[in-house]
């Protein structure tokens, strides 16, 4: 008696089965090695995680240009330094201007997800608790009042506004890192230092002047970009949900958690548990 039919059936059963079964692939979220981009990176892959959708992230150089050829799925940043890689020049500084801008320059293939309001790593001038008082107040807006009296610092290899409102910035001191720059603010060798509103080296005793209305320098959203219909309804959807729970105490709390030894994906799993994203 044959009874190899009703097993071969079984099996050719088995394999259709399991061949129509939808498994998602593994998608990449490219990053640059430093901190910062690493830690939104794994941000970002552990939102498409936490909505069933596998992801890793790699770290290269230039993860937009694998974003364009199609190494990447997702990259995430901030929009005004997106804005100026595509589109250089541009004026636009207010929030949704340099998103607005930021999508309009895009190139074809590349979408843009929901960009986070309340997190950003905008550039912005630490003074002096001593300086603020004499100035008579906090707002990014006083350097113009002052423009003449102005020495101004930064740290090397970052790029930097040369103007804010209608001063011209005298030519800006260099410095080797934060603790060097804040050295130097404290020591009066310079008034004004070139920071960002999420940066974790910013001593407790400066002051970082607010942006008032309207603002002065460009916008810098965290954004995350993803190839144009690569993405599933519910994986567009995952990487959205960042823009409602995410802001910039917490990216500097994960920048400050990095830089004393914990990993990026380690802090950003521990957010994305006290967080949970969809519910």
């Amino acid at each position: 008696m044959n009874r190899t039919g009703p097993a071969v059936a079984l099996v050719a059963a088995l394999a259709v089965a399991c061949g129509g079964r939808h498994v998602p692939r593994e998608l990449v979220v490219g990053s640059t090695p430093d901190a910062e981009s690493a830690v939104l990176a794994e941000l970002y892959a552990g939102a498409l995680r936490s909505f069933a959708a596998p992801a890793r992230v790699v770290s290269e150089r230039d993860p937009l240009r694998q974003l364009d050829t199609g190494g990447n799925d997702v990259v995430p940043g901030f929009t005004g330094r997106f804005l100026q890689t595509f589109a250089p020049g541009t004026a636009a500084t207010s929030d949704e201007q340099v998103y607005r801008a930021m999508v309009a320059a895009l190139p074809e293939g590349v979408a843009a997800g929901d960009y986070t309001p309340a997190a950003q790593d905008t550039p912005t001038v630490a003074v002096t608790a001593a300086t603020a008082t004499a100035w008579g107040g906090r707002q990014l807006s006083l350097l113009a009042r002052h423009c003449s009296q102005l020495t101004v610092g930064k740290v090397a290899g970052v790029g930097v506004p040369t103007a804010v409102g209608g001063c011209t910035l005298p030519p800006i001191r260099e410095f080797q890192g934060d603790a060097a720059l804040f050295d130097a603010l404290h020591a009066g060798e310079v008034n004004a230092a070139w920071t960002t509103t999420a940066d974790p080296a910013v001593p407790s005793d400066v002051v970082s002047l607010a942006e008032g209305d309207p603002t002065m320098v460009p916008a810098e959203n965290v954004v995350p970009l993803y190839r144009r219909n690569e993405l599933t309804e519910r994986e567009a959807l995952a990487v959205d949900e960042v823009a409602g729970e995410f802001d910039t105490a917490a990216l500097a709390d994960m920048r400050r958690q990095v830089a004393a030894g914990a990993t990026p994906r380690q802090v950003t799993e521990a957010w994305l548990a006290a967080h949970p994203l969809g519910r």
